[in-house]
């Protein structure tokens, strides 16, 4: 009807909320009791006059056929005069055309609507309270079109009313009712500003309604009538913030639903300073404090890529590695948020706010798309203080498809172990020591000076052994006892070293794998940290080896001052006292013999002694004899210098010749298995099979080549045996008699040298230099005994020929040559090796003893 919506809206705004003075004229009693009469407003106002005034109601036409008082008569002819007036002003319904508001109550596309009005402030009325967050709108579109429909307040969940669902009556929630006056009393056919903000899943809209006072959402949690809900939190933004604040308020002070409200008892206090010493989890680090101590705590409200999702898995490595270069040994401020009950067999564990650099360490990795937002239960209030703006942050990596989110899964990356077999670690040790400082990172600290490393450029992890030291062991399990202060050193370089950037430089491999050198943290060698710290000390021979032994002499000397470790009770007169008296023994810097005498077998003052570096370049497999490289700085170098300019020579193409090398002739040759160009010797050739037998001089090792992988030598004054003789030399290990007539028995023993010592760099001791080889010439032979330094690991080095005889690889000669005679203790200590064998059945002694007869 014209002017309906405008005539009810002049009395709205006129009465609602406003004190009225109300004055009886007469009664109808008939039917429901009506009193009539009239109102009188705190300004002086009266209705209905000041309606009949403005055009907005007339004066009923049968008004004077009722028996009318005389005050009425009057009230009445009153009213008709201001009716005449407003017809002739114009006013109100007399206006004669307009007056015609299109009122819809339904939302045909809620979606498009909210597209269309989300940025905009709209007037509306409240026609209805339904329940404390849930009301009736009548929103003003334009001034000729209003939409009346059930709108839910924003940001908050208000107890629900008694109702009937399903023929079933469902009680109301405690102070439903309350908070359904509370909201009535204040809004009820109020004028309100309302921001639409989404949808609920039943197309409802979702509104920020605003008394002229501020937004009744707000004023609901404050008088604990309400709570904040977690669904509207990405709708809201910012402003769930203030919400947050609001139901603070109203939990402080224990009003309505928080009547009962006990807050957290955080154990340890609340916010503390630390160091991250691991990476657990994506959303899990161990934190250390400032007292020494560690936890491990979850980052709040926030869960890292489920391993075992389809999806989400495959981000897990990277999302853990993101988090490392972050945070790892990085200074942090960690705030306790709640403690999460044991449960799935997780122990109970603090959840936290960390932050790194002003930054929330959770809300980085959220906005990175490494991690999605818990949906906590309402009850639960152990979540971070953040947890809005992490579910904005999600909302905006979804949309955006970063880490987790996106449609492609991360480029696998898969490390190949290359200590699972001695075979892989010597084909990678050689990659690596051309390399030099080749940056990598600790996963896993096994003991002081042992780690798994990962090489991420090389795709390659490893078991990584230091060199140059030997640190006191730490217990492995629980029934194991530690060397003293074994635990102290692994818990050093676990707080050093553990998920940490790191630099190696690869010296040599041992029997069992491991690459040993020297590891780099912050441009420090490790090694000299421990020593310094009294955790290790100095393995004089490798260290000698390794390059670095000054300033790992130095850092031991630093320990010993300061009483410091193994140092504790270090006492520098005692040490001079034995300095004296082992003048005349074996330097400890070298390898001394199993009975502890002096190389040449006698306890009396000894000869000279002929230790020599040498690296096992091949084992003859019909005779375990040796081909060694003796090493020395000037010796590698000259080696490394000149295959490098050999190779880079061989590379430009060269037309082979079909015709055979001359028997003896010094040529280049490719080795099978690397391709690569080396200096050998024909030994004989093949016409048929235009092959040649040929010899690597420098390495030991034969082969047939084909001929059209041959070609003349190149510059004999760059590249020939005048320049830089012949480097590999022919030796036998001393008091080593092969079983050469068993094949069997042979080739566990070659297998035994291969795995022990092919490819490495060892000590050799010359016992016996054959005529024509004194001085290590080229020419005749060496009998020597071979020192594996790091033979068993960690600086316990291994006389591998006394290992030969104790595994019944091989026996002591019975006829003993002139100068196998001068070493007496160490032809007795062998022969003892020798019985244990035979008695345990070992190797070629498995039938028992073959020299009975």
């Amino acid at each position: 009807m014209p002017f309906a919506f405008h005539s009810r809206d002049f009395l709205r705004k006129l009465t609602v909320g406003k004190v009225i003075q109300f004055n009886v004229l007469y009664s109808i009693p008939t039917g429901t009791k009506k009193d009539y009469g009239t109102v009188i407003l705190q300004g002086g106002e009266q209705l209905p006059g000041a309606a009949v005034a403005e055009g907005w109601v007339k004066v009923r036409d049968d008004s004077r056929r009722k028996d009318l008082s005389d005050e009425s008569q009057s009230l009445l002819g009153s009213l008709e005069l201001q009716e005449d007036k407003a017809k002739a002003d114009g006013k109100g319904v007399w206006a004669g055309q307009g007056g015609i508001i299109e009122n819809s109550h339904e939302l045909p596309d809620p979606k498009a609507f909210v597209e269309k009005y989300s940025s905009k402030s709209l007037d509306a009325i409240v026609e209805r309270v339904l329940t404390g967050d849930r009301m009736v709108l009548r929103l003003s579109l334009s001034p000729s079109k209003h939409l009346q429909t059930i709108v839910t307040v924003a940001g908050i969940r208000a107890p629900r009313r008694a109702n009937t669902a399903e023929g079933k009556e469902q009680p109301a929630e405690p102070l439903a009712n309350e908070s359904h006056q509370f909201v009535e009393t204040r809004l009820l056919q109020r004028n309100v500003k309302v921001t639409i903000i989404g949808l609920t899943p039943l197309n409802q809209l979702i509104c920020i309604v605003k008394h002229p006072n501020g937004s009744i959402a707000d004023f609901l949690l404050k008088a604990g009538l309400a709570k904040c809900t977690d669904f509207h939190s990405t709708l809201l933004g910012a402003e769930m913030k203030t919400l947050r604040q609001a139901e603070q308020h109203a939990k402080d002070n224990r009003l309505g639903l928080h009547k009962g409200h006990v807050e957290n008892k955080v154990p340890g206090g609340n916010e503390v300073d630390a160091t991250v010493a691991r990476i657990v989890r994506p959303d899990t680090l161990t934190v250390r404090l400032k007292s020494g101590s560690e936890k491990t705590v979850q980052l709040s409200s926030v869960r890292g890529p489920k391993p075992k999702d389809e999806k989400q898995g495959p981000f897990d490595a990277e999302a853990k590695e993101f988090l490392r270069k972050k945070l790892i040994g990085k200074h942090v401020r960690v705030t306790t948020d709640g403690v999460k009950p044991p449960s799935e067999g997780y122990e109970e564990r603090e959840v936290a706010t960390i932050i790194a650099n002003n930054k929330n360490v959770a809300l980085v990795l959220v906005e990175s798309g490494y991690a999605s937002v818990i949906r906590h239960r309402k009850d639960d209030s152990d979540r971070s203080p953040y947890y809005d703006e992490l579910l904005a942050a999600e909302e905006t990596a979804q949309s955006e498809q970063k880490g987790m989110w996106s449609p492609k899964p991360p480029a696998a990356k898969t490390y190949q172990d290359y200590s699972e077999s001695l075979q892989k670690a010597k084909i990678q040790s050689s990659v690596l020591q051309r390399q030099k400082k080749v940056p990598a990172v600790v996963d896993y600290v096994k003991s002081a000076s042992r780690f798994t490393v990962l090489i991420p450029r090389e795709n390659a992890k490893l078991t990584f052994v230091l060199s140059g030291i030997r640190a006191p062991r730490s217990a492995r399990n629980p029934s194991e006892k530690a060397e003293p202060f074994g635990q102290e050193a692994h818990d050093f370089a676990n707080r050093r070293c553990l998920q940490r950037d790191v630099e190696i430089d690869v010296e040599s491999t041992d029997k069992q794998g491991g690459f040993i050198g020297v590891l780099y943290i912050n441009r420090e060698n490790f090694a000299k940290l421990l020593l310094e710290e009294g955790y290790a000390t100095v393995h004089a021979y490798s260290a000698e080896q390794s390059g670095h032994a000054n300033e790992l002499f130095a850092a031991e000397e630093k320990a010993k001052e300061g009483r410091k470790g193994v140092w504790h009770d270090y006492d520098p007169a005692t040490e001079e006292q034995d300095g004296e008296t082992a003048s005349s023994a074996p330097s400890a810097a070298l390898p001394s013999t199993v009975d502890g005498t002096s190389m040449n077998g006698t306890s009396a003052a000894p000869a000279s002694k002929d230790y020599r570096d040498v690296l096992i370049t091949h084992i003859d497999p019909e005779t375990c004899a040796l081909k060694i490289q003796h090493i020395s700085p000037t010796a590698s170098h000259a080696l490394t210098s000149l295959m490098a300019a050999f190779r880079t020579f061989h590379l430009s193409p060269s037309t082979s010749s079909s015709n055979p090398p001359k028997t003896g002739e010094v040529v280049a040759a490719k080795f099978s298995e690397d391709r690569e160009w080396y200096r050998a010797r024909v030994r004989r050739n093949d016409r048929d099979a235009k092959t040649s037998e040929v010899l690597f001089i420098d390495y030991g090792n034969s082969e047939p080549v084909a001929w059209k992988d041959m070609r003349p030598l190149g510059p004999a004054d760059r590249f020939g045996t005048g320049k830089l003789k012949a480097q590999a030399s022919d030796a036998h290990l001393s008091l080593c008699q092969f079983p050469t007539t068993n094949r069997e028995y042979m080739a566990d023993a070659v297998a035994f040298l291969r795995e022990s010592v092919d490819g490495k760099q060892v000590v050799a001791r010359v016992d016996f230099a054959e005529k024509g080889a004194a001085g290590g010439g080229a020419e005749g032979a060496l009998w020597v005994t071979v020192f594996d330094p790091n033979g068993r690991g960690e600086g316990q080095e291994v006389n591998v020929n006394e290992e030969v005889v104790a595994e019944g690889l091989a026996m002591v000669p019975r006829k003993l040559k002139a100068w196998e005679q001068g070493h007496g203790a160490a032809v007795k200590a062998f022969r003892e090796k020798e019985e244990e064998a035979k008695g345990a059945r070992r190797g070629m002694w498995e039938y028992g003893d073959l020299t009975e007869d």
